[in-house]
């Protein structure tokens, strides 16, 4: 009877209502594809296409000499080097960073909701408060412990500014998640005469897989993407790559090419589009794991 009534509550929708709903859908994912679809055909083509009005069109002439272009030989700054250097910049600061406030984050939500302590509540606040800080009213306090701590100029110093920034979000999410997590486990370890970091590195580590991968998503788009704190705190030879891609984009030297610049948008796009088809899909469930009490 009940698998009978509850059969019965499914809303169940038409052929012609089904048939609506994915037309529209799909012109909506065209209309949101479009660009890219500019991106990608324009790159594979010779410039005197792309001058001559056929944007829209498919490539006459294939070639993936902008591509090569953009990754090598672009005029990006003084020397013709292309995006490579600036694309490893952007690796060396976004892995160290992702890394660092993933495991901070995981140590505050531990320490948050099993490790209870006076003043637990406003610390929490305050981490909370630093995420909606907007970026612009750090800059000089930034700049100027940049340059107390050495650090101004430099991809370390990125990956410190990312770091005191990310840690809010990511202890955010943590403490959600271990919010849920049976406190009666850490007690019986603790029994056991298990230590701080011998719990949290054997029960709740292994645990955190799903919300681990929201806050690794998470905090990699929003570091890559990043351009304020890059354009503010990096030298030339540690700029990140979306610094570097306006600078190309922006060049006023020689004639504009516009397939490289394509090109060089795609390659800045590709690693957060490579993270999100791995891991995309746990994304959601992650955050769904934080939310609903087991």
């Amino acid at each position: 009877m009940a698998g009978s009534s509850a059969s019965q509550q499914v809303i169940r929708t038409g052929g012609g209502a089904r048939f609506a709903i994915y037309t529209i859908l799909l012109i909506f994912c065209l209309y949101y594809l479009l660009p890219l679809y500019v991106m990608v055909v324009n790159s594979l083509k010779p410039l005197s296409e792309i001058t001559s009005g056929g944007m829209m069109s498919f490539p006459k002439d294939w070639t993936t000499a902008p591509w090569a272009s953009a990754w090598s030989t672009a005029q990006v700054g003084v020397e013709a080097t292309g995006l490579k250097p600036y694309f490893i910049n952007s690796i060396l600061m976004v892995v160290p960073a992702v890394a660092l406030s993933t495991i901070l984050g995981a140590l505050n939500g531990y320490v948050l909701t099993k490790w209870r302590f006076r003043g637990d509540t406003i610390i929490f606040g305050l981490l909370l408060f630093g995420c909606f800080i907007p970026f612009q009213m750090v800059l000089i306090p930034m700049a100027r412990m940049l340059g107390l701590m050495g650090l101004a100029g430099t991809v370390p110093g990125l990956v410190f500014v990312h770091l005191v920034y990310g840690i809010g979000f990511s202890t955010l999410y943590f403490k959600n998640y271990y919010q849920q997590f049976p406190t009666e486990l850490v007690r019986a370890a603790m029994i056991d005469g298990a230590g701080f970091f011998t719990i949290f590195r054997r029960i709740m580590l292994p645990a955190s897989g799903p919300i681990a991968v929201v806050c690794i998503i998470w905090q990699f788009t929003n570091i890559w993407n990043d351009f304020l704190f890059g354009a503010s705190f990096s030298d030339f030879d540690s700029q990140p790559m979306t610094v570097a891609l306006n600078n190309l984009v922006q060049s006023s030297t020689g004639v504009k090419e516009y397939n490289v610049h394509f090109a060089g948008a795609i390659l800045a796009a590709l690693p957060t589009l490579f993270v999100y088809i791995v891991a995309g899909r746990y994304f959601v469930r992650g955050l769904m794991a934080g939310s609903v009490k087991g």
